[in-house]
């Protein structure tokens, strides 16, 4: 999805403006608000300074709300003056911001049943829905996995300085058979923590790549709340447990360690050392 949205930014009159990312399902709602709108100085407890939200930062750009159907009912109605008026005002602040911004709404869910259902407004919804694009899973696309393979490859070798001429038969073979049910984004991982871990000019995965493909179709009926877990926890077993730095979680996950942080309080993910010293107390 984050990169459809990056290619129609970059093929737009906007390119050269900013491309501001917001994934509606990492934060929580009471941070959800502050994050898109910004808020004031004094807005509420500890709002020590203003800031500016991902709306305004995003003027004269594109924003990308990924995941728009956990959208909290209270902010769809907020977000859609400002698809209809293009205004909002920040959080302790009656000042009126007007904003020029591309919205491009991301979801896996049907929003249509959640209308029905009541969980979404039907005017947002038409509103968003002028031009719907379907972008389908990589397992329907296995003849691109060796193309965006190759493609992350070299910008991760780039990244993190290291020479890849290569990417071993056994790999790519691995690789392509794989299901990807996290898509690019769990592709762009997988290579990446390959390339961080390189000691040559040809890339390799873990060997026990593969065999991941049936513990994650074992998990199927598993609530996408226990698949996210399952995900986190394994990269962050990958990675020492580690949550910032360039080797840590966050990065490989593509996320701010405060929002790594959140899901992990969310999902309740400890670390083996701070669950036995919990159980001791």
């Amino acid at each position: 999805k984050e990169l459809v949205a990056r290619a129609i930014h970059a093929a737009s009159r906007r390119k050269d403006r900013p491309l501001i990312r917001v994934n509606c399902a990492a934060l929580s709602s009471t941070l959800i608000e502050t994050e898109l709108f910004g808020h004031e100085r004094g807005a509420f407890t500890g709002a020590e300074s203003r800031k500016l939200g991902r709306f305004e930062l995003a003027n004269t750009g594109t924003i990308l709300l990924d995941e728009i159907g956990e959208l909290p009912p209270d902010l769809q109605g907020k977000l859609l003056r400002v698809l209809q008026e293009g205004e909002f005002e920040r959080v302790g602040s009656s000042k009126t911001i007007k904003v020029d911004v591309r919205i491009i709404a991301c979801t896996n869910r049907d929003l249509r049943l959640e209308v029905e259902k009541g969980n979404f407004r039907e005017d947002l919804w038409y509103r968003l829905n002028v031009f719907p694009i379907t972008t389908p899973p990589l397992r329907e696309r296995r003849n691109d996995i060796p193309i965006l393979i190759d493609h992350f490859a070299r910008r991760f070798a780039r990244k993190f300085g290291k020479l890849i001429t290569a990417v071993s038969p056994d790999s790519m073979t691995s690789l392509c058979r794989y299901s990807w049910p996290g898509n690019v984004r769990e592709l762009a991982n997988v290579i990446e923590r390959a390339v961080i871990n390189s000691r040559g000019s040809v890339l390799r995965v873990r060997d026990d790549f593969a065999t991941q493909d049936a513990e994650i179709l074992s998990t199927t009926l598993k609530t996408l709340e226990e698949m996210e877990r399952d995900y986190i926890v394994r990269v962050l077993e990958e990675v020492y447990w580690r949550i910032e730095g360039p080797r840590g979680a966050a990065r490989v996950l593509g996320i701010n360690p405060s929002t790594l942080r959140t899901r992990m309080v969310k999902l309740r993910i400890q670390k083996p050392s701070e669950r036995l010293a919990t159980s001791v107390k």
